[in-house]
C-alpha cells in the first residue's frame, strides 16, 4: 500500500500547481483591427486580474454608452508607468485597443492618451 501512495501524492503535488496556470485565460478580442472610444472614467478598479476602467463615451448621435477597458496584470501595468492614481473618475481618457470579438463594449487596451496629452502604453516598455 506505501508503494502506491507516493505516486498518488507526487500526482497531486503535479496537478494542483497545474490547475491555477491553466485558470488564466486570454482576452477573447477581434485582432483585426484597433477601436479607439473617448469619454469620462467613472471606475478605476485597480485589481487583479486585469485593472478595468468603466469610462462613459457619447456617441455620434448624442447617446451615452458604458464602455469597460482594461489591461495586462498590476505588475506590467506599473512597469509601465501606472499607478493606482493614474486614472481618477471624472477624467477625460482615449483609449486604443483591441474589442471583443462577441461585440461586447470591452476594450483589451494598447494605450491611453489622458486628459493633459500623456500617452500611457501597457504592454511595451
Amino acid at each position: 500500500m506505501k508503494v502506491l501512495r507516493t505516486p498518488a501524492l507526487v500526482m497531486l503535488a503535479l496537478m494542483s500547481t497545474v490547475l491555477p496556470l491553466s485558470a488564466h485565460h486570454a482576452w477573447p478580442v477581434s485582432y483585426e483591427k484597433l477601436v479607439t472610444v473617448k469619454g469620462t472614467v467613472v471606475e478605476f478598479s485597480w485589481a487583479n486580474p486585469h485593472p478595468m476602467m468603466t469610462v462613459s463615451v457619447r456617441t455620434d448621435d448624442g447617446r451615452t454608452e458604458q464602455w469597460q477597458i482594461g489591461g495586462p496584470a498590476l505588475n506590467r501595468m506599473e512597469a509601465n508607468g501606472w499607478g493606482k492614481t493614474t486614472v481618477k473618475p471624472g477624467d477625460v481618457l482615449t483609449g486604443t485597443g483591441y474589442q471583443f470579438a462577441d461585440g461586447q463594449k470591452i476594450i483589451r487596451l494598447e494605450r491611453v492618451v489622458l486628459a493633459d496629452g500623456r500617452e500611457m502604453r501597457l504592454y511595451a516598455r
